[in-house]
């Protein structure tokens, strides 16, 4: 292979397109595919109308992002692209996200938003351009070996993406690359500086860009104002001891706002959207010992999935040991070490450790979760 991409082909030959947010992640590796001589196209998603902004004023792929990708874009002086999928976003993520939060689960947006929009269909559109490879900001290592492309946790483990892109295809996989694999985010920003991008100095995106405060609430009720419905707050043994104004207003492992005295703290335990009800308890009935999963994307062989491996059900999560039993697009998961809170909506990426490091095997969406000692 004759250059950082793999391919065999002159690099001013190679067609790249870089997915460019905005945000200094991605303005680095549009700047590094420029500086190494690749014929660079930036690609902007324009996903959510911002009409109400952060109180920051950031937001993922709305206006000043755009705006920013662009000054980026002519900076380098590469081609660049907005494309406007503002309905394929509602249809495909929040709405998504609005079923999910009104079933009583705890939703991940980012990651639908990657498994659709950002990988699908932006995949397809680069293909559709003759683009020779996809290339991304996230912090994920790519390791190519026997003719097959495989996911690994980035270098920089506090900045390491594998959680959100688990249901990323082996397809495209081999289409993707990541440049940012094997950097710390500070090596990130002084590239910025080197390159002297005017987002060097730009605070990463916090919010979810269409809860622009983190008021989940607001966004439910707007568009199912019946997720308030009052109900009742039951005990571990199904008894009633108070009342909710919502189950939109409770996640698994909430403690506060709960507004039940008893002599030990209560946490939400379960959510139960049929009969509209909250269970709380003690902590240790926060604790799952088996979860089982839904949707499930397998990028590793089933063989490797015989001895214990490690699992994460938290983006911020550590790693956990874990016996997974996998039947179609569906899997039973033994926490060995057990863990608490987890919430169905969320995700469970299945891990395993190889010379190369925390090899991604998939993961699939968590549909119920179990704790002996909750019998409601």
């Amino acid at each position: 292979m004759n250059n950082s991409l793999g391919i065999k082909k002159p690099k001013k030959n190679i067609k790249v397109v870089v997915a460019m947010s905005g945000g200094v992640d991605s303005s680095v590796v549009a700047g590094l595919m420029k500086e190494e001589g690749y014929d660079v196209t930036g690609i902007t998603l324009k996903l959510y109308d911002d009409a109400k902004k952060s109180k920051d004023g950031r937001q993922c792929c709305a206006g000043q992002d755009i705006l920013d990708a662009k000054r980026v874009s002519e900076q380098l002086n590469i081609n660049h692209k907005i494309l406007y999928y503002q309905k394929k976003f509602k249809e495909e993520v929040i709405d998504n996200f609005i079923d999910s939060y009104s079933s009583g689960e705890t939703p991940i947006p980012c990651v639908q938003c990657n498994q659709t929009v950002k990988f699908r269909d932006l995949f397809k559109y680069s293909k559709y351009l003759k683009a020779d490879v996809l290339v991304t900001g996230h912090y994920i290592k790519r390791v190519q070996a026997n003719g097959k492309s495989s996911m690994y946790r980035a270098k920089d483990f506090s900045r390491d993406q594998s959680y959100f892109l688990f249901s990323t295809t082996q397809e495209q996989l081999d289409f993707l690359r990541f440049p940012l694999g094997d950097i710390e985010k500070t090596e990130t920003r002084n590239i910025a500086k080197k390159l002297n991008l005017n987002v060097s100095e730009k605070p990463d995106s916090q919010d979810i860009c269409f809860v622009p405060n983190g008021d989940y609430g607001s966004v439910i009720k707007k568009f199912r104002p019946e997720s308030f419905k009052p109900g009742n707050i039951l005990d571990i043994e199904g008894k009633v001891i108070g009342k909710h104004e919502g189950i939109i207003n409770y996640t698994i492992g909430q403690r506060r706002g709960i507004k039940i005295a008893d002599k030990d703290p209560l946490y939400v335990v379960k959510i139960n959207s049929k009969n509209n009800t909250i269970v709380v308890g003690p902590k240790e009935t926060l604790k799952i010992n088996k979860i089982i999963l839904r949707e499930l994307n397998i990028l590793g062989n089933i063989d490797e999935f015989k001895n214990e491996i490690k699992i994460k059900v938290r983006s911020t999560g550590r790693l956990l040991r874990a016996k997974v039993e996998i039947d179609n697009k569906k899997a039973e998961v033994n926490i060995l070490e057990g863990e608490s809170g987890i919430s169905p909506g969320q995700a469970c990426v299945f891990y395993l450790n190889d010379e190369t490091g925390d090899k991604v095997l998939g993961g699939g969406w968590i549909d119920r979760t179990f704790n002996k000692n909750l019998s409601t």
